[in-house]
């Protein structure tokens, strides 16, 4: 995921990516605790496309 992508999104997009992606960090967390991750990597990936979500969104916020 591109910010380039991301800011052509409406800020309602981008909120529901933000709780799309909060979820699956969290179920990513939870298979890293027990064991099941298969992908540690991935966890960074999220972790990532959630922060570029985040700017996005205070970019648009600040106008």
């Amino acid at each position: 995921m591109k910010a380039s992508e991301l800011r052509e999104q409406t800020a309602e997009e981008l909120r529901d990516k933000e709780r799309e992606l909060s979820e699956q960090l969290f179920a990513l967390r939870l298979q890293k605790v027990t064991g099941q991750l298969e992908n540690p990597a991935k966890i960074t990936h999220l972790r990532r496309d959630m922060a570029r979500v985040l700017t996005v969104l205070g970019e648009k916020a600040r106008g």
